[in-house]
């Protein structure tokens, strides 16, 4: 067989073309994990800020501008 034989050039032809499939496959699945982990973590962090909100407001502490803290009173400035 030739370098240039038909037959040899379609046969590499369809395993490239194969390779190249299952690694697109892959990579979609990686990208799939990934955004779905992104959005999960997403989900946990808003959940866990609405925690944090919620334990300040029971210990009396109000959030101001600037990232200070003022404590209502009857509590304790942290």
């Amino acid at each position: 067989m030739s370098e240039t034989d038909p037959k040899s050039v379609q046969d590499l032809t369809a395993v490239v073309q194969t390779l190249l499939q299952q690694m697109q496959d892959k990579f979609q699945t990686m990208s799939d994990q990934i955004i779905e982990s992104l959005d999960e973590m997403s989900t946990r962090i808003d959940d866990l800020e609405k925690n944090i909100a919620d334990l300040m407001t029971q210990a009396g502490v109000e959030e101001i501008e600037g990232g200070d803290n003022k404590v209502k009173e009857g509590g304790e400035a942290s």
